[in-house]
């Protein structure tokens, strides 16, 4: 038979077993929330060292009582005149306060930077002096985990390079390792090898599949050809380097005959936080929604994209992609493309500062680091995980 004082002891040994049980949720959610304070404030205090030893303490400018980062794409910076969405807050309600003002500069791991704000190798100079060391092992070391023969000729297929007397521009062609695979279709002295950078048109010109391809300098936004000059743009492995990517699609429309049909080849942007982080920090990988609307805006038509990637990726995509994505375009009528664009976003005769231009292309050479290292790590799942699982 029950009595009170056994029914309190009961009542209070339940009590305890609830407190527990109320303790041990309440630490699980304290210590989530703490890590992720800890990675967003690590992530703030990374972003803020990063853009004072690039532009300087005097750049940190207090904004609504808030210290943002110029320079670098944070709210606040003057770049391109462009800023994050107000909701996006890596801090997310952390801040190290003095006083009355917080330092919490706005970035963002969660979005990608708008396209017009350049990565640290999406500026001309820090692409040309990146591909003056990478031209030497391009084709061996980087093709071979992120643009193979098998992807070249399945991303090119969409261009529908049908005759062998065509006018072909490779604008971005560099090393010729595209070229490879539009003179199967095209004869070779109809075909144009554009690129900034003479390093990599070297490596072009000992290929000798290209001997008769004419082989020039040139800026993928000023392009030097006339008005409905060809009949199929390609560009592969270069708009990501594109400081004005809108700018290099409307010339692709230009230098098109009526009924021309562009290839854009190129990335697209990680999901996983990570690749997001390395890829913003590297070079621009747009989204594939951002192709598309680049091409409508330069007045293509029948704009289409397809999907590509490393056959050991098994269509794993959210790491991104240097080659992704294969966008095409019809131009429908003669003449410029209808979009009127403003002046250069860049100017690539401007002085720089050269501790700005060392720091930029050192911190961008490493992130591409990591993109060298993302396929082997791929290669390696792919031979541990047996095949028709998920990877």
């Amino acid at each position: 038979m029950d009595t009170g004082e056994e029914r309190a002891k009961m009542g209070s040994g339940e009590h305890d077993l609830g407190c527990k049980r109320l303790v041990w949720v309440f630490n699980s959610w304290s210590r989530d929330i703490l890590t992720y304070d800890i990675v967003a404030i690590g992530g703030t205090l990374t972003a803020i060292m990063t853009s004072s030893m690039l532009y300087g303490a005097e750049n940190l400018a207090i904004i609504r009582g808030r210290v943002a980062p110029n320079g670098l794409g944070f709210n606040g910076s003057e770049l391109n005149g462009r800023k994050f969405p107000p909701k996006i807050n890596l801090a997310c309600g952390s801040s190290v306060s003095r006083g009355k003002t917080s330092i919490v500069p706005k970035c963002s791991v969660s979005l990608p930077r708008p396209a017009s704000q350049p990565r640290f190798i999406q500026h001309k100079k820090e692409a040309f002096w990146f591909y003056r060391f990478l031209s030497i092992v391009y084709d061996h070391v980087i093709n071979p985990g992120h643009w193979t023969e098998d992807m070249r000729d399945e991303a090119l297929e969409p261009a529908d390079l049908y005759s062998r007397n065509m006018i072909v521009v490779d604008v971005g062609g560099g090393t010729g390792f595209t070229t490879l695979g539009i003179v199967k279709n095209v004869d070779a002295k109809n075909v144009t090898i554009l690129d900034q950078s003479p390093h990599q048109l070297a490596k072009a010109k000992q290929k000798e599949p290209l001997k008769e391809c004419k082989i020039i300098e040139g800026d993928a936004e000023d392009l030097p050809f006339k008005t409905d000059y060809a009949d199929r743009y390609i560009s592969a492995g270069s708009i990501e380097y594109w400081p004005d990517p809108q700018r290099g699609i409307r010339e692709a429309y230009r230098v098109l005959k009526i009924g021309g049909k562009a290839c854009i080849i190129g990335p697209v942007y990680p999901t996983y936080w990570l690749s997001r982080f390395f890829a913003d920090m590297w070079m621009l990988f747009p989204k594939e929604e951002e192709y598309i609307e680049w091409f409508k805006n330069a007045g293509f038509k029948d704009v289409k994209i397809k999907r590509i990637g490393p056959k050991w990726y098994r269509g794993v995509r959210r790491h991104g992609l240097i080659m992704g994505c294969s966008v095409t375009g019809v131009k429908p009528a003669s003449g410029d493309s209808p979009l009127q664009l403003g002046p250069k976003v860049e100017d690539i005769k401007e002085p720089v500062n050269p501790l700005v231009f060392l720091a930029r292309f050192l911190l961008g050479a490493l992130a591409g680091v990591y993109y060298v290292l993302v396929p082997v790590y791929m290669w390696l799942k792919d031979q541990i995980v047996p095949k028709g699982q998920p990877i």
